[in-house]
């Protein structure tokens, strides 16, 4: 296995850490095969990047059979964009070295979680088309053809998680078109791949309403969607195992445990039709 650790340099000079699990090839089994590749962003508030959602997840797809990176981008007191254009040029590097870490080019998806979801779902969405092409990347060719997010921040409206917002705006927070530019609700088109989101009903820090609010948005601009809302379990579960809970106790949801299953199944699914 390749272990890849690089560091990306942000707008305001913030560094974010770039890690890979990359799979070996061997003669025994298809040479010069290629695989499924997910680029994992964790989430916190834009505070901090969760260990919880970074390399325990990373393993779990590196257990499939796919690339697993993760990102952990820069936070506050940086702000938008630095951490959305450290996304791009993580997916830049995937797709520069798709050879070398046998990616196929057309199998890349993003997985967020909670803040990382909606940075995740901003990067996927035609949301930061304008942003991206101002620092001179092509969002057509850095577009992953799959989105994953858990428990994630969608809205800046009324259901919003006020914090994620306040680290990722900093001064602008409050200002009607920066709050609008960075809802995903309102920039999910035809640009949009498919989706794959979970939840929990009884989240009381990232209200479910934002990922029903992004059911509905996909709904509406024909974008396939699957998502599972569980009846059980608070916000950021993670794995929902002792593996990911705080501390080894609190966040295990033997009943929310399968999302990531239910992801593998769907992400097979959708990289197959």
């Amino acid at each position: 296995m390749q272990y890849i650790e690089q560091t990306i340099t942000g707008i305001d000079g913030t560094t974010a850490r770039f890690i890979g699990y990359v799979p070996d090839n061997f003669p025994e089994v298809v040479p010069d095969r290629t695989r499924p590749t997910v680029l994992i962003v964790p989430g916190g508030g834009y505070t901090m990047t969760s260990d919880r959602e970074a390399e325990p997840i990373a393993l779990q797809f590196l257990a499939a059979d796919c690339n697993a990176f993760v990102l952990r981008y820069s936070c506050a007191p940086s702000v938008y964009p630095t951490a959305l254009l450290e996304v791009a040029e993580a997916m830049r590097l995937i797709r520069d070295n798709a050879e070398a870490w046998h990616v196929d080019p057309a199998r890349i998806a993003v997985l967020g979680f909670s803040a990382g979801g909606h940075l995740a779902a901003d990067f996927a969405t035609s949301a930061s088309d304008s942003v991206l092409r101002a620092h001179g990347y092509d969002p057509a060719l850095l577009a992953p053809a799959a989105l994953m997010l858990a428990y994630p921040v969608i809205t800046s409206g009324e259901y919003r998680h006020d914090g994620s917002f306040r680290a990722l705006l900093g001064e602008r927070y409050g200002d009607e078109q920066a709050m609008r530019e960075v809802s995903i609700e309102e920039h999910i088109d035809a640009r949009t791949p498919p989706v794959f989101v979970w939840h929990t009903m009884p989240d009381d820090c990232v209200p479910v309403q934002n990922t029903l609010m992004l059911i509905e948005a996909c709904r509406a601009a024909h974008v396939p969607v699957e998502a599972h809302l569980f009846p059980e379990g608070g916000h950021g579960l993670a794995l929902a195992t002792a593996q990911t809970a705080w501390q080894g106790v609190n966040g295990i949801e033997p009943g929310v445990q399968s999302w990531i299953g239910l992801a593998l199944d769907w992400l097979t699914r959708t990289f197959t039709d």
